[in-house]
């Protein structure tokens, strides 16, 4: 589907914020709007049809909450069509908005993230988006309010996401910074890239490794024995890690991918992902002479199908092939993280996890991005 046609979504954090205007709207007149109207961060209007309300009836404990369906748009959210619930009780004056973690929703548990541990994993510009919400029942005065989000269903969906490596437990995150879902959008990728080194740096993590993929991240963690908390799912933005990494640095970073990606990035790709452009197998073959190899070699490596094929007719002829790449990628990352005083390693693996190429750990240079 060509990308001007995908539809756009709602977030986690502006179904909540819907959903908690309609109880505090039932609270203060006793009927829930439907639909329920709420403003966005950037300022446009949405509206949303409830998915389920309910009123507690007793005045000792009165509460109102009202359900939104979370809509992704074409997007492969694994929250699209979640219920997300809001419950609302009034607090006495003065009090603010008090947040709570309800069914299917996580508790922070590291340091490293925007709220401390203890906190409800409801982000802070969705925070923000229900305390606007409320504000606007009550035509912009301060509401006074305990709100209880909860997701049936979430801390089954959460396994499905990396909560439990930033130390979210019990649940989801309540998501969102402009309240919409854009479809295959990079943004939530690089930004979960951003939080996980935030909670490798603040547990008093030493060494990351940033894997393409499951099977160079597990071989990474194998080959140093690291835990869970050290691993970065960067995926196709070796960019968008090293560039975080070198103004959040730590003392040792891994950069571990398939032979493909890590010859892509070794030819200067920072960005892996097919669509900005294959590995050059003429570049590669040429590589492969210069580890030793001869022009034939070379030839073969030119016209082979994929990068995978050129590697193996390098170890048929006893090239060293992985090792080479992996010298040229540790050049292109440590340009990116230079300045840092980082030590880069550079680790290829094959489709079985093997150990392919590799680049020993090496300070970068602060001033010539050299080796020291």
């Amino acid at each position: 589907m060509p990308p001007a046609t995908l539809r756009r979504g709602w977030t986690t954090g502006t179904c909540a914020a819907a959903a908690a205007k309609a109880a505090f709207a039932a609270l203060r007149d006793g009927a829930f709007p439907d639909p329920v109207g709420i403003v966005l961060p950037g300022g446009q209007a949405v509206s949303f049809a409830l998915a389920g309300s309910a009123r507690s009836g007793d005045r000792a404990d009165d509460w109102a909450e009202a359900g939104i369906v979370k809509d992704a748009g074409d997007d492969p959210d694994v929250t699209h069509g979640a219920l997300v619930r809001a419950r609302v009780r009034p607090l006495p004056p003065g009090s603010g908005v008090v947040f709570r973690a309800g069914e299917g929703v996580g508790t922070v548990t590291r340091p490293g993230l925007p709220l401390p541990p203890g906190e409800p994993a409801i982000n802070p510009v969705p925070r923000r988006m229900i305390r606007d919400a409320l504000a606007d029942v009550l035509g912009g005065a301060a509401p006074d309010a305990e709100v209880t989000v909860s997701v049936p269903g979430g801390e089954r969906l959460a396994e499905r996401t990396l909560n439990g490596r930033l130390g979210i437990v019990g649940g989801l995150s309540i998501l969102g910074t402009t309240g919409i879902v854009v479809p295959f959008s990079c943004a939530a990728w690089i930004d979960t890239i951003h939080r996980g080194i935030d909670v490798a740096r603040a547990t008093g993590v030493t060494h990351v490794a940033g894997g393409t993929g499951n099977v160079s991240e597990r071989a990474a963690q194998r080959l140093h024995g690291l835990d869970e908390v050290a691993l970065i799912e960067m995926g196709d933005f070796a960019g968008g890690m090293l560039k975080y990494l070198r103004r959040h640095p730590v003392p040792r970073v891994t950069v571990a991918g398939g032979v493909a990606k890590m010859t892509k990035l070794g030819q200067g790709f920072l960005d892996l992902h097919s669509r900005r452009g294959s590995a050059d197998l003429a570049a590669l073959g040429t590589v492969a002479c210069e580890a030793g190899g001869s022009a034939g070699l070379a030839a073969g490596i030119a016209a082979a199908n994929t990068v995978a094929q050129a590697f193996a007719l390098a170890a048929a002829a006893g090239i060293p092939l992985g090792d080479a790449v992996a010298a040229r990628a540790w050049q292109v990352a440590a340009s990116v993280l230079g300045g840092s005083g980082t030590a880069l390693e550079v680790a290829l693996f094959d489709r079985d996890g093997a150990l392919v190429g590799r680049s020993e750990f090496a300070d970068v240079d602060h001033s010539r991005n050299r080796l020291r």
